[in-house]
């Protein structure tokens, strides 16, 4: 019996969508998602953002926060006081994230397993 010789036509090869990968370069880094879900509904301070997310650092939730305002994401805000306060809420295209967020949320509760309690 002879072989069947295939040819490779690159048209045929499944790739993933553009727009999964855009949108997992800005979710898919540690803390974005966690951050974007607080921010969902109202303005917060950024000691409350911190308190709201247990293990991010001060320098990374500033770090993040900052690269989500780069992104269209978040709105820093400076209320001049006294005291001098920051703020940030999200921009329309933040907040239009949030059925998606509900979505995952509801997923992972579902199909993810509980993650093992803290030690200490």
């Amino acid at each position: 019996m002879a072989a069947v010789e295939r040819t490779h036509d690159a048209s045929e090869c499944k790739r993933v969508d553009d727009g999964i990968t855009r949108v997992f370069q800005v979710l898919g880094k540690r803390w974005n998602g966690p951050i974007l879900a607080v921010l969902q509904g109202e303005p917060t301070y950024f000691a409350d953002l911190r308190r709201a997310i247990p293990g991010i650092s001060e320098r990374m939730l500033s770090d993040r926060l900052a690269e989500l305002g780069a992104a269209g994401l978040v709105v820093r805000e400076v209320d001049e006081g006294p005291p001098l306060r920051v703020s940030y809420r999200l921009t329309a295209q933040g907040a239009a994230l949030e059925p998606a967020l509900r979505e995952l949320g509801a997923w992972a509760k579902e199909h993810l397993p509980d993650a093992p309690p803290c030690a200490g």
